[in-house]
């Protein structure tokens, strides 16, 4: 979705589409930040205490 949403607003310069793309960026960052800490614990249970 982050990469459809870069070319339409590369190709029309509209700005709601570069917010739905940072939007879009700043999600998937949350998200793979939440699974690394997930992970993380899993291996060093000690590790956020």
């Amino acid at each position: 979705m982050r990469n459809f949403t870069w070319e339409i607003f590369s190709q029309t310069g509209d700005v709601e589409l570069y917010l739905l793309f940072k939007e879009i960026e700043e999600q998937d960052l949350m998200q793979s930040l939440s699974k690394t800490r997930i992970h993380e614990e899993e291996t060093d249970p000690t590790l956020y205490q």
